[in-house]
């Protein structure tokens, strides 16, 4: 239902990433190549990057389709970072919250996202809700399922939980509450990346030699060092490290 992407390694200009490359993630918006769910991704984007020296980072986000954005593609050529996040969305439902909707959601030091949809929702995940502090609850960012997803996630990093495990763990118990669900998580805290792979398409690109790494829903540009990600699977990229560990499902 979107495609996502997180970068680490040595700082570039945004639109390097998302505008330059033949298959850019604003081409995703309205061509993507893998998609399996769903075709234009016009309900909204958004893109968050690190400053250097500052954990906390920024985010652009609007509730248009970002090609027709001339201020994002002004801020895409010019702001560099050595970290970022950013995704372009295809809504599962049609609602107000606008680009409160649009990913990356932010706290703290960390970004995320959500490729994918929960069948029945908010039903079907209603019985993990008593699991998010109240406040949460009540300062989600949008009423849709991606937002409390995060809120589940967040939940977890703020208990010491790292990236990877949090992300885990919230697959896991949200396809045991809605197992129909998707559920490609993305993260990242502007040094490392996670990720799952859960019912969509998920690669990475690693260059060690340039401390680097590249995840998204898929490839942006036809360089045979994409690898494709097995369903099931978690990853983690610390720059041109990365590692993928198989999740099993919640039943087991």
């Amino acid at each position: 239902m979107c495609r996502h992407l997180a970068y680490v390694g040595p700082p570039v200009a945004l639109g390097e990433l998302l505008v330059r490359p033949p298959h850019g993630l604003v081409r995703q918006s309205w061509a993507p190549r893998h998609q399996r769910h769903g075709t234009v991704n016009a309900d909204g984007f958004g893109v968050g990057w690190y400053g250097a020296g500052d954990p906390v980072p920024a985010r652009y986000r609007r509730a248009a389709p970002v090609w027709g954005d001339a201020s994002f593609m002004d801020l895409a050529r010019v702001v560099r970072s050595g970290a970022l996040l950013a995704a372009v969305r295809d809504a599962t439902l049609a609602g107000a919250d606008g680009e409160a909707a649009a990913a990356p959601y932010a706290h703290g030091p960390w970004l995320f996202s959500h490729n994918g949809a929960v069948p029945d929702w908010p039903g079907s995940l209603a019985p993990l809700a008593a699991s998010v502090p109240a406040l949460d609850l009540l300062s989600l960012e949008a009423r849709c399922d991606s937002a409390f997803l995060w809120a589940l996630a967040l939940r977890r990093l703020r208990a010491g939980d790292d990236m990877g495990r949090a992300l885990a763990e919230t697959a896991r118990e949200s396809a045991l509450a809605a197992p129909r669900a998707r559920l490609n998580f993305l993260a990242t805290d502007g040094d490392t990346i996670a990720a799952t792979a859960w019912g969509d398409t998920l690669w990475y690109r690693a260059d060690p030699d340039r401390g680097a790494a590249a995840v998204a829903s898929e490839p942006y540009d036809d360089d045979s060092r994409w690898t494709e990600v097995p369903d099931r699977t978690l990853l983690v990229a610390r720059r041109g490290d990365v590692r993928l560990t198989p999740l099993k499902e919640p039943s087991a």
